[in-house]
Order: structure tokens, then C-alpha cells, then sequence
């Protein structure tokens, strides 16, 4: 044998860098979608936000052509070929026109509202943390400055809940040995520290943690009964053993369930209202109101950057061609990235615009009218690829009447009927939480007789499968759902 040369024709698909860039701020979240447009605007000269009085980015409607360039897009619907519809009594009042799903006030706002908003979350995120509430306390307190100094090293050492979890021995042997502490000293400071606000601070079981709360707390037949319950028989309380209880402590039915209310009052992570973790907000992408009996996606303006070309930087360019050197790309790019965004904005109308479609009897009757949909069928439908309406669907956001709902969720397993048809995941689960919300407390239902229940109703499932539903609803099995 040896070498020669063939010649071969054949095709395949290549993904161009437009391509590769389309798909990826598809899938980005609204969030990484503006980190994203930021880093390019910082990159790109060529490219600039839209400062309201013009805009060659306008997300089109579905089936429409692009929308002038002067024209706002405060509002782009789903509805085709059709022009827009005054609003009448079929359409949801909570959803104005102007309403503005960013949080901070109408699009129109002045600067000088923006720059109060921003105060004010930097008020909000300057808040005070645990330890400087305490140590405010322990300043204030009649102390020596030696017990002061071991009173403020065990609040250093608690955690985020307030709760102490190293042993005072282990605390001991970080202390130096010439300040000459002991055991005793560490166990006064402890007392003094579980006596500070919030209480039971301090505490190192949740046992103790309840029984601080309590002591607190001016005496009574109802607090002493439930300090006896809490540090002897809180395993007891927590299985529901109530006919043990009531024969350990001799009481009758009225005082444990007095003394259960207060026990579930406490607080068992008292440090946490303390707690500075920052409290995130989703910004809907789309929002679905009902329009003469008919449920209409729109797009969210606030949620959708406006962008264009930089006239200066391509009149310039223009002037003088071929001498542009890399702004001639750069221009390209921002061309580029423009028709992407328009793009996904495009295609997340679509897919919406079709899940309320297939969904509405959701929006009708909520949960339980939830009907089993699948990525396939919505991607049959729009004609796209199956993928595609994944990425569409992850981290986008719907506000709807009933709430805001992530596009995931509108999608779900079936489970079949024995009239031949299917039930969603969802509306099982709705029905679960309807049949657990009325039932008797004292004789609460078990998965099994849910079984029984679904079953009078035509759906067929298993008890093993009302046990997940229950779980993920986060719905306690039927012993710990036992009242007096």
C-alpha cells in the first residue's frame, strides 16, 4: 500500500461567532444579560444605550415588522397584525400600563428619585449585625473591663443563629495563659452573654435556646408547663406524643395546647433578624394580562436594555472609509449584538405567548386546572428546536395575576387518569394542599387515604408518589400534622 491524496465533499454546521453569540445571550438571565451589554459598552465605542429621545433597538411583536426607530417600546405585545387595543374591564387592574417591574418608580423617574432609592438601600444594607448589637449591650452594662474584655470574646465566638458550639474548654485553651482565666470565669461570662436581647442568645442546644426564651418570659401555669415540656420532653412534643405528655405532666388537653402555642412562638434562631444577608428581587421579562377575554403576553420594558449605534463614532467612520481601521469591526459587533438582543426578546415573547396559550386554564382557575406540558410540544409548535425553548425557559421570569412564576414552571410531568387522560405534577399537587388544608387536625389524612381521595376524582397515584408531592410541598407527614 501506500499514501495518496482524495478529494471529498461533504457539509456540516458551523456555528458562526453571531450564532455562538445569539445562543449565549439567550440562555443569560436578565441579570447576566445587563453584566453582559455592560462589558460590551465598556469594550465598544461603536455601541451606546438609548437615552430616550430615539432608539434603533425596538424588540418587534410577534409576526410584526421592526417598530420605528422613534417609538418607545413601553409596552411590546404578543398580539399580531393588530394595533393596540384600549384597555377595558376584562383587563386585570393590577396590571396598569405604566406599572414599572423594576421596583424603583415609572420609567420617567428623575434622577434625584433614583438617587433617594439608592440612599435608601444603602441605609437598609448598613444595618446592624449581631455582634455590634450585642456588644452595644455589653457596653452599656455594669462591668468590669476584665469581664467585659471575656464577655465580648464569646460573642465573637457565636455563630449567624446566635448559638455557641465550641465547648468553654476548647474557648479556654484560646485564651492567653497569662490573663489567668478559668472555667468559672468563662461560665459567668456565658450567663451574662444568654442574658442579653434578643433572648436566648447564647445558647448551645436549641433546648437551651427555648428554655432562655421562656425564663424571659413573667411566670405562669402556661410558661411553666412549657419550660417543664421544653427541657425534658421536647422530642416528645416534637412526635406529637401528646397522650404521653399529658401523662408525664399530668395536665389535661387545654393546658398542653396552650403550653404547644407558646412553645411555637419561640424563636429557635434568635440572631437571625440580625442577619445581614441582602434580599434579592426577580424582574420579570414578561408580563401576561387578560385582554378582552383573552390572555396577552408583553414584554417588560424594564427588563429590556435599549441600544444603538453611536451616529458620532459611524459618521466618522463613514467619512472616512477604509481607513477605519478596527472600528470597522467593532461597528460590526455592535450591529451584531443589537440584532441578538432584539432576537432573544423576540423569541422570549414567542415561547410565553404560546405557554399562556397552552396554559390557559391556569391562568382561569389556578393550580389545579394545570395541565401537563412538555419543552417538545412548545417547541412543535413555534418550530424551534427543542434546546432552544430549554434556554428560553431557564431563569425568565412571567408576572402574571397569580404571581410571578419562573417559564420552568409551567412545564411538568403528567400522571394518568382512568378515563385515558393525563393530570399534571402541578395540579396534584395543588389538590394535595387543598385536601391537607381542610382536613381534621386531630384525624389528619395519610398518604394513602390521599391515594383513595385522588382516586374517587379519576386520578390514579401512588402512595409512595403522594409522599414526594407531600415532601416537596413541604407538607409534614400525618403524625407531626396531629392536634389536640
Amino acid at each position: 500500500m501506500k499514501p495518496t491524496l482524495q478529494l471529498k465533499l461533504s457539509q456540516h454546521l458551523t456555528l458562526t461567532p453571531q450564532l455562538q453569540q445569539s445562543i449565549k445571550l439567550l440562555q443569560l438571565s436578565t441579570l447576566e444579560l445587563n453584566q453582559e451589554i455592560e462589558r460590551f459598552l465598556l469594550e465598544n465605542p461603536m455601541l451606546e444605550r438609548e437615552d430616550g429621545d430615539g432608539s434603533d433597538f425596538a424588540p418587534s411583536a410577534v409576526g410584526n415588522d421592526a417598530q420605528p426607530a422613534t417609538e418607545t417600546p413601553r409596552e411590546t405585545s404578543a398580539e399580531t397584525n393588530q394595533e393596540a387595543e384600549p384597555r377595558n374591564e376584562n383587563e386585570s387592574a393590577d396590571f396598569d400600563e405604566g406599572m414599572d417591574w423594576s421596583g424603583t418608580g415609572s420609567g420617567a423617574s428623575s434622577k434625584s428619585d433614583d438617587d433617594e432609592d439608592s440612599d435608601f438601600q444603602e441605609f437598609q444594607a448598613a444595618g446592624t449585625s449581631l455582634r455590634d448589637y450585642l456588644d452595644q449591650q455589653v457596653a452599656l452594662s455594669p462591668l468590669t473591663d476584665r469581664d467585659r474584655m471575656l464577655v465580648r470574646f464569646i460573642i465573637e465566638a457565636l455563630d449567624s443563629d446566635g448559638y455557641l458550639h465550641q465547648e468553654l474548654e476548647d474557648l479556654l485553651e484560646l485564651l492567653p495563659p497569662e490573663l489567668d482565666y478559668d472555667l468559672d470565669d468563662l461560665a459567668i461570662a456565658l450567663r451574662h452573654v444568654q442574658q442579653l436581647e434578643p433572648a436566648g442568645i447564647g445558647a448551645r442546644t436549641p433546648q437551651e435556646c427555648l428554655g432562655l426564651q421562656l425564663r424571659a418570659m413573667p411566670a405562669g401555669s402556661c410558661r411553666d408547663l412549657a419550660l417543664v415540656i421544653v427541657e425534658q420532653h421536647l422530642e416528645l412534643l416534637a412526635e406529637r406524643n401528646f397522650a404521653k405528655l399529658k401523662r408525664l405532666t399530668g395536665c389535661d388537653d387545654d393546658a398542653l395546647r396552650d403550653a404547644q402555642a407558646l412553645v411555637c412562638r419561640l424563636d429557635p434562631h434568635p440572631g437571625s433578624q440580625h442577619s445581614n444577608e441582602e434580599t434579592r428581587y426577580v424582574l420579570p421579562d414578561v408580563v401576561v394580562r387578560k385582554i378582552r377575554n383573552r390572555w396577552t403576553v408583553s414584554l417588560n420594558a424594564e427588563a429590556m436594555p435599549r441600544l444603538r449605534i453611536n451616529q458620532l463614532y459611524a459618521s466618522l467612520l463613514q467619512q472616512n472609509r477604509g481607513q477605519g481601521g478596527g472600528l470597522t469591526g467593532q461597528l460590526q459587533e455592535a450591529r451584531w449584538l443589537i440584532k441578538n438582543v432584539q432576537q432573544r426578546f423576540d423569541t422570549i415573547l414567542r415561547v410565553s405567548q404560546a405557554i399562556v396559550d397552552q396554559q390557559r386554564q391556569f391562568f382561569d382557575h389556578g393550580e389545579v386546572a394545570m395541565r401537563p406540558l412538555t419543552l417538545r410540544e412548545i417547541a412543535d409548535q413555534l418550530e424551534l428546536h427543542e434546546s432552544t425553548v430549554s434556554r428560553v425557559t431557564t431563569q425568565k421570569y412571567m408576572a402574571t395575576p397569580r404571581g410571578v412564576f419562573e417559564l420552568k414552571y409551567f412545564f411538568g410531568s403528567h400522571v394518568a387518569t382512568d378515563t385515558g387522560g393525563a393530570a399534571s405534577s402541578t395540579a396534584i399537587r395543588a389538590l394535595i394542599r387543598q385536601l391537607v388544608d381542610a382536613e381534621d387536625r386531630k384525624k389528619p389524612l395519610s398518604d394513602a387515604k390521599i391515594a383513595d381521595l385522588l382516586g374517587q376524582q379519576g386520578i390514579v397515584v401512588a402512595r409512595r408518589t403522594i409522599a414526594k408531592y407531600r415532601e416537596s410541598l413541604n407538607i409534614p407527614p400525618v403524625s407531626l400534622r396531629k392536634t389536640l
